[in-house]
């Protein structure tokens, strides 16, 4: 089975308690803003085209550039690429997808790092690490 490709974005807000990590939810499942990479598309256009379309942002800062990390295969031998970036937006918009004439997801949450971790799945736990570890000052792991 030929694999597919979706670029996503872990987004982190700082808050007066620290970073917050945006996840969506769709049915059981928590999530960062992602989506199928189009055919020509650019990974990292399609995750910031993800994020807006999912979740209203529009002011990505991208500190840490275009590093990335990916998943092993899952879902009929999909890999999820993320990107991390910044927001100073709190409220986030799911925008209904013409496709499905509702949102994609039900719910969103800024979680914090145990959050995070409650929240989703093995594969994206390992994402979270990743993102904690850039994000995350040693003295606020602690």
């Amino acid at each position: 089975m030929k694999q597919r490709l979706s670029a996503g974005v872990v987004v982190v807000r700082e808050s007066v308690d620290g970073a917050r990590f945006l996840l969506l939810r769709a049915y059981r499942n928590w999530d960062f803003p992602k989506g199928l990479v189009e055919p020509g598309e650019d990974p990292l256009a399609a995750a910031v085209r993800e994020a807006h379309e999912e979740a209203g942002l529009t002011d990505l800062a991208f500190e840490w550039g275009s590093e990335f990390i990916e998943t092993e295969p899952y879902a009929r031998n999909k890999i999820a690429r993320y990107y991390l970036a910044r927001t100073r937006t709190e409220r986030v918009i799911l925008n209904i997808n013409p496709e499905l004439g509702r949102p994609e997801h039900d719910e969103y949450r800024w979680v914090d790092l145990t959050e995070a971790f409650t929240l989703t799945v093995p594969r994206l736990q390992r994402v979270i690490a990743w993102a904690a570890s850039r994000v995350i000052r040693p003295a606020q792991l602690a």
